[in-house]
């Protein structure tokens, strides 16, 4: 059985997308460049490589060598979900970062956090989990610059690390960096990571809550359960088509494959779901269908290769089918701001 591939949840999805729109750039231009799909704006969570898709578009488009700097500095509670107030909460920074690590599952799977305490400071490490594709690196300096922009906003203060570092060479210049964490920034080390003062992190939060933070985590240890429930193989395989639709539609046997499964049990689990891998194939196409031609950034020639149609009667002929009318048709139908940029995530 195959391992789900790490995802994010969409509130970090929502900070690239802010970030790239701040400066001019259409959210339809950035998923169309990262080959996304517009539908996935309306999923939960996205996988680790679809986000790292992004940040490279986002970097590409936007012309921007601080583009992960600029994304980061900006972030604030919003982007942390439930995971916000554990940390406004904490009775310290320290311990703030200690839930942090664990219910960071919340906010992505594409890393993790580690202090290594030291005397009179300590680093908070950042250690990236990327999936396939390897991480760029505006992600992993959005990551550093939004923690110290969230830690400011929980302690009340601007945070100032003694040093910051990276694994990676610089990507801006530096001046840049030394504006976004205002301590001495190093490159092309062992790890990413800021060092902080112990009086920093020890001293007592503003708005420390014992009571409130124990429903916080109460809530969240809720979601990360949820989060850690056994997924339906159907659901898997449709998460796993949504992505695999490219100009041709992935037999069965090549699902069978990705599965670590054979063709007959693969049919024979979907089936005892109430599922046949054909209706799976279906529904993702009638569902990235209808998101594209509502987004309008494509023409539905493009739409109808993208799905894997022989050719765009085909195509028109299973749209038919799934709305009740021509692809054109129902476009002129919706709503005007949905046509605009379907959905709008916002």
């Amino acid at each position: 059985m195959l391992t789900l591939a790490p995802s994010v949840a969409l509130s970090w999805v929502n900070t690239v997308l802010a970030a790239a729109e701040r400066q001019g750039l259409a959210r339809t231009d950035l998923l169309a460049r990262a080959g996304v799909p517009l539908a996935r704006l309306a999923e939960p969570r996205w996988q680790v490589d679809d986000i790292t898709r992004l940040w490279r578009a986002a970097a590409d488009l936007t012309g921007d060598p601080a583009f992960g700097l600029n994304a980061g500095r900006m972030v604030g509670p919003g982007s942390f979900n439930v995971v916000s107030f554990i940390l406004l909460s904490s009775a310290t920074l320290r311990s703030a970062i200690g839930l942090l690590q664990q219910y960071q599952r919340l906010i992505s799977d594409g890393g993790r956090f580690q202090m290594l305490t030291g005397e009179p400071q300590s680093w908070v490490v950042y250690h990236p989990q990327q999936g396939d594709l390897a991480f760029s690196s505006h992600q992993v300096e959005a990551v550093l610059a939004a923690t110290v922009s969230v830690s400011s906003w929980v302690t009340g203060q601007p945070l100032r690390p003694v040093r910051v570092q990276f694994s990676h060479q610089p990507m801006a210049d530096l001046a840049v960096y030394a504006e976004v964490f205002g301590a001495e920034v190093q490159f092309e080390q062992a790890f990413n990571g800021l060092l902080l003062d112990n009086a920093v992190l020890d001293h007592p939060l503003p708005q420390a809550d014992t009571e409130l933070a124990s429903l916080h985590r109460a809530h969240a240890s809720a979601q990360l359960a949820a989060l850690s429930a056994p997924v339906p193989l159907r659901t898997q395989v449709a998460q796993w088509l949504a992505g695999a639709l490219d100009g041709s539609v992935p037999g069965r046997a090549q699902a069978a494959r990705q599965f670590g499964l054979g063709e007959k049990a693969l049919a024979r689990r979907l089936l005892g779901e109430g599922a046949r891998y054909s209706d799976l194939v279906d529904g993702v196409r009638q569902q990235l269908a209808c998101a594209a031609v509502a987004g309008g950034a494509e023409s539905f020639a493009r739409i109808a290769r993208r799905l894997g149609f022989s050719e765009a009667s085909a195509f028109n002929r299973a749209f038919r089918r799934w709305t009740g009318c021509a692809p054109g048709d129902w476009q002129q139908r919706l709503p005007s701001a949905q046509r605009s940029g379907f959905p709008t995530g916002r």
